[in-house]
C-alpha cells in the first residue's frame, strides 16, 4: 500500500488518512465513524451491507483524495 496523506489538521491522531493499493487500484481511506443520524440518512437510499461501512471526511481533504485517484488509475506523474 501507498501512504497518500492524512488530514492536514489533524490533530496527531493520523486521521482521516488515504492509501492505495496500488495492485489492486483500491484507495483505503481512514476516517471518522458516524453518528445514528448520518447512518439513517445514508440508510434511506439503501442498506449498508454488513461487510462494508460509511465514514466521514472533511471536503479539505480533496486534493489529497484526487491525489489518490490519480495514482490508483495510473495516471500520476512519479
Amino acid at each position: 500500500m501507498r501512504f497518500i496523506a492524512k488530514d492536514p489538521n489533524s490533530n496527531g491522531d493520523n486521521c482521516p488518512s488515504v492509501w492505495v493499493d496500488e495492485e489492486k487500484q483500491e484507495l483505503v481511506i481512514q476516517g471518522w465513524k458516524i453518528d445514528a443520524a448520518t447512518e439513517v440518512e445514508c440508510l434511506s437510499v439503501g442498506s449498508i451491507p454488513d461487510t462494508e461501512t460509511v465514514l466521514r471526511i472533511p471536503a479539505r481533504m480533496t486534493q489529497i483524495l484526487r491525489k489518490a485517484c490519480d495514482v490508483a488509475d495510473g495516471t500520476a506523474v512519479r
